[in-house]
């Protein structure tokens, strides 16, 4: 009989007795916890953290009959008990220092009380302190914290308050500063990583393995993975949907596979969406309905960045960098928070390229900058992408640019004319988006041709201009030979040149001929 799949468990002592299927990653944690004492890990959300918490857990309190046929149970470790203080902060609702401080308190009495212990004199430091050295008197302690950043980025958006947060969360991990004696294992989880200085003040002894290749599949799944442990999901699957095994698995890898945390390049799954997709045998976009990133989307647009330069990036290890609330950069949160990953390195160069992980990622956040430079929003932006398309193989450019212009309409004229990269960011955008619905060859280039559409009833090279006649992009394309490289398809060539506005009114004029 099939196990049922653990969607929504974080708790391993739940999965593991009602039965679920369980991905086996005991080897991985059996290295962590026998080579080190002391580590931080960051994952995108919905990876699997608070599932790997409750796993550490779980070993450190000495469970070993829940391990029963799991790697780790055949091996030499010693299945001692400890004390374990395990805090989540996604359980924390707080906005404001103070509420953080009473909250951290309630949960530091809640562990004193079910331990028969007494922690409730002094401040928040005081306290877990006390508990610290207290519960040893049971065994060296584990301290388990699962993620450790969200009260401060629940409330990035307000610098003064999230730096006050900060503080407080500063000052409640410098308890364990000094208390080595005491402490069996530390491990600290979230997504985000703000810089040591800033929030793990005096823990230097704290490995950060969020890139370590040893620990690169401690969470998600392996390709390997998906295919030994899920097989009968895979074969119903595949029976549903009127396709082959391999060819269920090469459109799932185009859909969810594709994270990578270390320079080794093992592929991961996002085990949320994988698991989404086997239960509902449907292709959507789970993992980014889970948390649309308003903030970060915000982020791009107010520092300006450039959004045609998130694809195929090569950045040096700085770009993984930490960082602090008062100086937020765009690429380590887009690393961190899993809309960009890893897709290559050059060891001899030192340097990362970086990419969307997947069609799942990809799609969607272009979607949800369209929403946020364009007045289309997300939820009709493919409506209109296909009637683009299908103007396209009709033959019928009027309607296409009819239907274009509406992405531009009601841009306000004073950041139109500011920014002349507005309009280019929004057409790069409606074009990637094309690409991806249609499943069609798109190129755009800042350099050469502003895009190449190719579908199966010709070739469409199109050249954009602010002011000015279409006449001139028509000559451009002529004259710098854009169009030399299509010479020899056996498809028609259309040469597109089109003008927005200089004030305000979109597109003002166009022209197409065939290539000659």
């Amino acid at each position: 009989m099939t196990k049922p799949l653990p969607i929504g468990i974080q708790s391993f002592e739940k999965l593991i007795t009602g039965g679920f299927l369980y991905v086996d990653k005991t080897r991985d944690i059996y290295r962590m916890i026998t080579e080190g004492v002391a580590y931080f890990l960051s994952r995108p959300r919905r990876f699997g953290k608070s599932l790997l918490i409750s796993t550490l857990e779980a070993i450190f309190q000495g469970k070993r009959e829940l391990f029963n046929g799991l790697w780790i149970d055949g091996s030499d470790y010693v299945w001692n008990a400890h004390p374990v203080i395990r805090i989540d902060f996604s359980q924390f609702r707080v906005t404001s220092p103070d509420e953080l401080r009473q909250n951290l308190m309630e949960r530091i009495q809640e562990l004193a009380k079910a331990n028969g212990l007494i922690c409730d004199t002094g401040d928040y430091q005081k306290r877990f302190r006390d508990l610290i050295i207290q519960l040893s008197s049971q065994g060296q302690v584990v301290v388990l914290v699962d993620e450790y950043d969200k009260p401060i980025m629940d409330n990035i958006g307000n610098v003064e308050t999230a730096t006050r947060i900060r503080d407080v969360l500063k000052g409640f991990y410098e308890v364990l500063k000094g208390l080595d004696e005491y402490l069996r294992f530390v491990f600290l989880t979230g997504v985000s990583k703000f810089s040591k200085v800033g929030v793990f003040s005096g823990l230097n002894h704290l490995k950060d393995i969020t890139l370590d290749m040893r620990f690169g599949a401690l969470l998600g799944m392996t390709q390997e993975e998906v295919e030994s442990c899920f097989p009968e999901y895979l074969n119903i699957f595949s029976q549903n949907a009127g396709m082959s095994v391999p060819e269920l698995i090469a459109k799932i890898r185009h859909w969810y596979d594709g994270f990578c945390f270390s320079k080794a390049g093992v592929h991961i799954y996002n085990p949320f969406s994988l698991l989404m997709l086997l239960d509902m045998q449907d292709f959507r976009n789970y993992w980014f309905e889970t948390g649309t990133p308003t903030f970060l989307i915000r982020l791009i647009r107010s520092q300006k960045y450039d959004v045609r330069e998130l694809e195929d990036l090569q950045v040096n290890e700085l770009a993984f960098s930490s960082y602090e609330i008062d100086h937020l950069d765009v690429l380590p949160i887009l690393v961190q928070t899993g809309y960009l990953t890893i897709k290559g390195y050059d060891s001899t160069r030192r340097l990362y390229t970086l990419d969307y992980p997947n069609f799942e990622v990809r799609e969607s956040f272009v979607k949800y900058l369209i929403d946020e430079f364009s007045p289309v929003r997300k939820e009709v932006a493919d409506a209109h992408v296909w009637q683009m398309i299908d103007a396209m193989r009709a033959g019928d450019m009027n309607r296409f640019f009819e239907v274009l212009q509406i992405f531009f309409a009601g841009i306000p004229y004073d950041i139109q004319i500011r920014q002349e990269r507005y309009y280019q960011t929004v057409f790069y955008l409606i074009f990637k988006l094309m690409g991806l619905q249609a499943g069609v060859e798109v190129r755009t280039s800042r350099g050469r041709m502003d895009a190449v559409v190719e579908l199966e009833e010709g070739i469409f090279l199109f050249e954009f201009k602010l002011g000015g006649d279409a006449q001139t992009a028509l000559t451009q394309i002529h004259e710098r030979g854009y169009a030399d490289p299509f010479a020899e398809q056996n498809k028609p060539v259309h040469l597109i040149g089109a003008v927005f506005g200089t004030e305000g009114q979109g597109i003002v004029d166009w022209k197409m001929e065939g290539m000659s």
